[in-house]
Parts: C-alpha cells; sequence; structure tokens
C-alpha cells in the first residue's frame, strides 16, 4: 500500500478489522518491521489524538519519527504554482517536499481545507503534491476533503460494540459556532458504505455532502426521524459543502439549535451509542448528559485511532 486515502485503500474491510483485532491483541507484534525506518508526520494544522495515536502507532511498530509542525518552527511553505514569492512564505513545497522525503521512509500529511475555494480544497492540491514529489508513501491524517484514519478507528469502534450483524448507523449534522470542513463526514460517510451496516445521512437542507461520498447512504432531513431505531448515532457539524448552491461553500447557512444531540434525541434510538471524532464544543454538538453518559462511545473511539494507523502503518512498511 503506497497511498492511503479512501476506503478502496485499505482493500478487504473484514479483513482490514481482523487485522486490527489483532494488533489491538498484541500491538508490538510487528515491531521488527519498523527497525531503522523513519516516519515523518507533517502538520499544517492543529492536531491532539492524530499527533499522538499515529506517533504512539509508528513507535509501537519499531520506526523513529519526526514530527515537523509546518507553522512552529519551520519556514512558511507557499503551496501556488506560478507566484511571485514576495511575501512572508520563505520556501516552496515544491522545494520542500522532496528534500522532506531525503529524511524519511513514509509521509503523513495533516492539511485542512482552506473553506474558500471549493476546486482547490476538493482537488487535495497539498496532498497530491506530498505523493506526486517526495518519492515516499504518503498517508492522510486528514486532508481538505477526507479523513481516513479516523473513519477506520470509528468502523473498528461500531465492529466492537455493535449488538446485531447490520446495525443502524447515524450521521447527523450538529450546529457550530465555526466554519468546518467536511472530511470527517466525508470520511465517515464513505468507510459506512464500504461496511455492512445501514447508514443513514441527516442534516439540514443545504448541507448535502459531495455524492460521491454519500453513495449508497440513505439521506434524510428529519432529523428525529433518522435517529429512530439507531443503534449508532455518530454526531457532526461540518460548513456548508457547496453541492446545491457553490457560492455557500465553506459558509455555516444554519446554526438551528434544536439539532444539538440530546438526551431526547438519543431516547428514539434503539438504546443507542454516542459518537464523534472529538475535540467536541459541549451544548452545540452534544449535551454534558449525553456525552457523560455509559453509551458515550468518545474516549475508546479516540483510543481505536491507535489501532487504524497501526493497521496503516504496518501495511505501508510491508510494501517498502
Amino acid at each position: 500500500m503506497r497511498t492511503f486515502i479512501n476506503a478502496e485503500d485499505i482493500g478487504n474491510i473484514k479483513q482490514a478489522l481482523d487485522e486490527a483485532q489483532e494488533i489491538k491483541n498484541n500491538r508490538f507484534k510487528y515491531q521488527s518491521l519498523g527497525k531503522n525506518k523513519t516516519l515523518m508526520i507533517i502538520f499544517f494544522n492543529n492536531s491532539l489524538r492524530t499527533r499522538l495515536s499515529t506517533q504512539k502507532a509508528a513507535i509501537n511498530l519499531g520506526m523513529n519519527v519526526i514530527v515537523l509542525d509546518v507553522n512552529a518552527g519551520a519556514w512558511k511553505l507557499e503551496t501556488e504554482r506560478g507566484v511571485i514569492m514576495d511575501g512572508d512564505k520563505s520556501e516552496h513545497l515544491l522545494e520542500a517536499i522532496p528534500v522532506m522525503g531525503c529524511y524519511c521512509d513514509m509521509i503523513g500529511i495533516r492539511s485542512f481545507a482552506g473553506l474558500t475555494d471549493r476546486e482547490y480544497d476538493y482537488a487535495e492540491t497539498v496532498l497530491n503534491q506530498f505523493i506526486k514529489y517526495s518519492g515516499r508513501p504518503v498517508f492522510a491524517m486528514e486532508t481538505a476533503t477526507v479523513h481516513p484514519l479516523q473513519a477506520f478507528a470509528d468502523l473498528i469502534t461500531i465492529e466492537e460494540y455493535k449488538q446485531k450483524a447490520r446495525p443502524k448507523v447515524v450521521l447527523s449534522w450538529a450546529p457550530h459556532c465555526r466554519s468546518l470542513p467536511q472530511a470527517v463526514p466525508n470520511s465517515f460517510a464513505q468507510w459506512m458504505n464500504a461496511a455492512d451496516v445501514n447508514q443513514i445521512i441527516t442534516q439540514p437542507k443545504g448541507y448535502e455532502l459531495d455524492p460521491k461520498f454519500v453513495g449508497n447512504a440513505r439521506v434524510e432531513y428529519n432529523q428525529m426521524k433518522a435517529l429512530e431505531g439507531a443503534d449508532f448515532v455518530y454526531a457532526k457539524n461540518w460548513s456548508c459543502p457547496g453541492v446545491t448552491n457553490p457560492a455557500d461553500y465553506g459558509k455555516i447557512i444554519s446554526k438551528d439549535m434544536s439539532w444539538t444531540i440530546d438526551a431526547k434525541h438519543m431516547a428514539v434510538t434503539n438504546n443507542g451509542k454516542f459518537m464523534h471524532c472529538l475535540p467536541v464544543r459541549r451544548g452545540l454538538i452534544v449535551t454534558d448528559d449525553v456525552i457523560e453518559s455509559p453509551n458515550s462511545l468518545v474516549i475508546p473511539e479516540a483510543a481505536n485511532r491507535e489501532i487504524s494507523a497501526s493497521v496503516v502503518i504496518k501495511r505501508m512498511l510491508q510494501s517498502l
């Protein structure tokens, strides 16, 4: 495996889940794979779970890890072609990328959407430059449009906690005070489509995700109707994806607090488990009583980030 971006990159989902369980049972089983190998993880944006879990996974596999915070201590990097670099950016990504590749065997990239230019974001401009010019295997640690390590961890968590073979999984939009990218819901929808679950996506009008990620999922605009009988409720905010109205891309077009997941919402589920990728804005996305309830999976879900990263890095090491 040379790249890890979308669900299809992992191959057979059942095999990937079996591998995740194997690693969870013995996190150091494949420690020899990473001996004398170096992972470089590059952050254009802030991180807590992704940074810690990816480092831990690489260490479990015997790797050395270099962490680069692009905006804290490194030269500011220009990402656009054809510009006159007379501003505050001292180095172009096209020189920086092959240099980075000289110092490592594998690269992880975290680079969020700018939320101003849909075409630029959805072309995955930064990520694809690393794939093209680094000469190294590259995996996504949340990019402009996807967060596959999170979605894989979400699926591992659902597999561990499901009470029936084909659970009902609801991805629900929730309000937020800031414009957030669509990467997490995009990947969650994509991975649930690849898995054997009954998926419903619910959001207000205008927040429709890109069809290539929605796939076969059913879309329901009535949130309470969507939540009826749900086994898992995945709450997440995203800004307008600009599918129906490109001019609204990246904008907040609703702050309807009736979409906040509270006890009333969870009461219509099938004793549903609450999920969120974290960090979460309490009182906006979810109420305290729901996220602190015994049915909240946010901590086990976060813990499984180490496992999803371990499977991905292991497979990339095996491809070197």
